[in-house]
C-alpha cells in the first residue's frame, strides 16, 4: 500500500500501528495524522532507535498493510 493510501486511511490503520508500536498514544497518532516523517520521528523518540532501524520497521509495516483487509 502506498503512503498516500495509508494517510487517507489513517483512522482505520491506527489500530494496526498500535499493534506494531504500542508505546505510541492515541493522541500522538492523532497529531501524526498519517505523516510518515512525523511517525518516524515519534518512533525514534519513544523507542530510542536509529533512523535507519525506524525506516526498516516502517517499510516492513507498510509492506504488510497490502495483505490486510481494512
Amino acid at each position: 500500500m502506498n503512503w498516500d493510501r495509508i494517510e487517507g486511511n489513517w483512522k482505520q490503520l491506527k489500530g494496526n500501528i498500535k499493534q506494531q508500536w504500542g508505546k505510541l498514544t492515541d493522541d500522538e497518532l492523532d497529531v501524526i495524522a498519517g505523516k510518515r516523517e512525523q511517525l518516524a520521528g515519534k518512533i525514534q523518540e519513544v523507542y530510542g532507535i536509529t533512523k535507519d532501524e525506524t525506516e526498516k520497521q516502517i517499510a516492513a509495516w507498510q509492506a504488510r498493510q497490502k495483505d490486510k483487509p481494512h
